[in-house]
């Protein structure tokens, strides 16, 4: 059974939209109301198809808002905004194709749309729709999208859908749904009481592209698992993070905002923007070079060799460490596969770090593509931990708790 202590007391507002899937929110309005949740419903107009108000209403034991301007009720112009303050949290299940649009461009047609505007309380959005319209481009870019404004985004389930078709597009099951918002209001709490309140971490993840004609580029095999790790514990310390993620196919954590690049020119820009943060963690996989004259149509293969002229992309830690502003914390990370120890020292040295978290790739446990890391954390003052081979997350929280936190290793729970 999933922790429902956070929702004791917890004001829910639920969204539904006009999806036929909207049916299984009468489940869900149950779910909080026993875990001791307030809940509130605002619907669109459509959704009133597939479930009426009188049902959700009566379960919710509060009106069902539908227009942002009902007839005969005193004060309704203001109602959008009364509901977005007093949200703790605006879960939106189901979330149709026509909604999310709106919401990407702030359209202000119904209740539910008007008080995504209001809200200052975390969103929480549940897409549902046709496997076709979910993987349609427009649609993902608009998910993506609001991911970076800092929505949490719950994926579909792949399963039976209502046309008759399989695949992605299915809204979760309300305990699923459920047991997601219980989590996103636990790791509000310990946001407010965190070792990391009030603090800007940023964090970067993953592999950069540099483009070679319209379809080839450089890269690397980073999937970005060890930034994304960073950066989930770091919210789950409290701070406000911010991941700049080069091009990886990973959910976005919790309560983080991410920033989503390509090359490391990308980066670097984004990363500027927020060099005085109080902790900047590269943990990317940057490329070190880009090609000098990318073509702008296709090279084609001529039987012969093909030359490709590279040059130095833009050092982002050095000049993170140029400008490093007393007080903050900037951790680099060193991927070596021969004299490990000294060309991570000079790196140390040479980017003004304050650490530098070496791994080697071709050791057993540690490198891309796998759930675990061995790394040896190295501090400017001369320190040296070495950790044994570990999940990546329990890496993270090591990194966090040494570079950041400055615990002893011996006082570090990996499962706190």
């Amino acid at each position: 059974m999933p922790d429902t202590s956070h929702m004791t007391g917890r004001r829910i507002l639920l969204g539904v939209t006009g999806g036929i899937a909207a049916y299984k929110t009468a489940e869900l309005v149950r779910q909080f109301k026993r875990a001791g949740a307030e809940v509130r419903v605002v619907m669109t107009p459509d959704a009133t198809r597939f479930v009426t108000p009188l049902t959700l209403g009566t379960l919710s034991e509060n009106e069902v808002h539908i227009e942002i301007f009902p007839e005969n009720e005193a004060g309704s112009w203001t109602k959008h905004v009364a509901l977005g303050l007093w949200a703790d949290l605006f879960l939106v299940a189901p979330l149709t194709a026509q909604t999310l649009s709106k919401l990407v461009d702030g359209a202000c047609d119904s209740m539910l749309t008007a008080v995504s505007l209001t809200a200052r309380c975390p969103i929480m959005i549940c897409p549902a729709m046709d496997h076709d319209m979910y993987i349609h481009p427009a649609v993902r870019t608009n998910l993506d999208t609001l991911a970076e404004r800092g929505v949490t985004v719950m994926e579909a389930e792949h399963g039976e859908l209502a046309s008759g078709l399989i695949g992605q597009g299915r809204l979760p099951a309300p305990d699923a749904i459920f047991e997601r918002a219980s989590e996103l209001l636990a790791s509000l709490d310990t946001a407010r009481s965190g070792p990391l309140a009030g603090k800007r971490v940023v964090v970067t993840a993953g592999p950069t592209r540099e483009r070679i004609d319209p379809v080839r580029f450089i890269s690397n095999h980073s999937t970005g698992t060890m930034g994304f790790e960073l950066a989930r514990a770091a919210a789950r310390r409290g701070a406000d993070v911010v991941l700049i993620a080069g091009p990886v196919s990973l959910e976005t954590p919790d309560g983080v905002r991410r920033i989503d690049v390509e090359s490391t020119a990308d980066m670097y820009a984004a990363v500027m923007d927020y060099r005085e943060a109080d902790v900047v963690i590269m943990s990317a996989a940057v490329a070190d070079f880009t090609p000098s004259q990318p073509s702008e149509s296709k090279i084609k293969k001529q039987g012969g060799d093909a030359a490709l002229e590279l040059a130095p992309t833009t050092d982002i830690l050095a000049n993170l460490g140029v400008s490093k502003a007393d007080g903050q914390t900037l951790v680099g990370f060193a991927l070596e596969t021969e004299n490990g120890l000294e060309n991570a020292r000079g790196k140390l040295e040479r980017k003004n770090l304050d650490w530098i978290v070496l791994n080697n790739p071709t050791e057993s446990g540690a490198g891309f593509g796998t759930g675990t890391n061995r790394v040896t954390l190295l501090a400017r003052d001369g320190r040296s931990v070495d950790l044994p081979v570990l999940p990546k997350a329990e890496v993270a929280e090591a990194i966090l708790e040494l570079a950041v936190l400055n615990t002893a290793l011996e006082d570090i729970d990996p499962t706190a």
